[in-house]
């Protein structure tokens, strides 16, 4: 099965497609331009993701969780990319599950209180990569979908499918 993976953020929003026997496709991070109003850049956002979903066909979505930070209009905003990501999911028909940074970290290392580094040097040995992938958004979507591969991998042994 093809995921990808999202780590929603306004200014960066990571994104991977990995395949769920462990084979990274490709990953990245779309920027929006900071000098744009709202609108425009939640619309650069669906549409560079349509672009991405329409080029490497994903079956299955993973979503980090928000993670609300003491700075709320952050918060907010991060929130607003989130509602752009599941429509564009919604509109292309593929199905999503969400995952807090906690339960990302605890199926990758086995502890819901990891370090990033360790996140990332998990990252690099699972996919078998010379180096952890930039920027922390893309390796940190790459963990999401890995995430999601894990999880989606247990409960199908679990239901005898």
């Amino acid at each position: 099965m093809r995921i990808i993976g999202i780590d929603p953020g306004f200014g960066i929003l990571g994104w991977a497609v990995t395949e769920s026997d462990q084979r990274l496709i490709d990953f990245g991070a779309i920027h929006t331009d900071t000098t744009r109003d709202i609108g425009k850049r939640i619309y650069d956002i669906h549409q560079s993701l349509e672009e991405i979903i329409q080029s490497l066909r994903p079956e299955s979505a993973a979503v980090e969780r928000l993670f609300f930070t003491k700075n709320v209009k952050t918060g907010i905003e991060v929130a607003k990319t989130i509602g752009a990501v599941i429509l564009t999911l919604k509109l292309k028909h593929i199905e999503y599950a969400e995952y807090s940074p906690s339960q990302v970290k605890r199926a990758l290392t086995g502890y819901g209180r990891a370090e990033k580094f360790q996140m990332m040097q998990m990252v690099k040995a699972v996919f078998k990569l010379n180096e952890i992938p930039q920027p922390d958004d893309a390796a940190d979507a790459i963990a999401v979908a890995l995430c999601h591969a894990l999880q989606t991998s247990s409960a199908v042994k679990i239901s005898g499918k």
